[in-house]
């Protein structure tokens, strides 16, 4: 990657970490909003390996998690899940393909979700379907947002691809 492609890369990233901590509290309801911060690992991973990948989610939920200490802990193993997992899958699935990403991001988001849920012991019982509700709400917006911002900023961060 040429000099230029990782400033912009990196610029891409950084930019949807402050739209994290700026916008997306302004959005309305924080549980449905995309979370911007989980799109920035996303969009990582699909260019690192499997190690970098959970060492960016572990550094990631640390993050998230000094931001609600409640379930301190929680955060950090289902973001480097998320990581691991997501850099791992870019070699079984086509990276290029908007639509794969866009369900990358969709089933990210969820399995984030679930993983903090169970981790952290906050499920209320028998309210599994209700918060899968509010959980898909949450993974669309935030694959919508990653679509458009592969979709914008693509060619700047040497991320090919094809139509879908």
């Amino acid at each position: 990657m040429r000099r230029t492609d990782r400033y912009r890369y990196l610029l891409v990233l950084v930019l949807l970490v402050a739209l994290h901590f700026s916008l997306r509290s302004r959005l309305g309801n924080e549980r449905v909003a995309p979370d911007f911060l989980l799109l920035a690992l996303l969009i990582y991973t699909i260019r690192s390996q499997p190690g970098q990948g959970a060492a960016a989610g572990f550094a990631v939920g640390l993050l998230n998690d000094a931001l609600s200490p409640a379930s301190f802990g929680a955060g950090a193993l289902a973001h480097t899940l998320v990581g691991f997992l997501s850099a791992w899958g870019k070699a079984v699935f086509f990276a290029e393909n908007l639509v794969v990403n866009g369900c990358l991001f969709f089933a990210g988001t969820l399995f984030r979700n679930l993983v903090v849920a169970l981790a952290s012991g906050t499920l209320p019982p028998g309210r599994l379907g209700w918060e899968l509700l509010v959980w898909s709400l949450q993974g669309l917006s935030t694959a919508v947002i990653g679509v458009l911002v592969l979709w914008t900023f693509g060619r700047w961060m040497a991320i090919r691809h094809s139509d879908a």
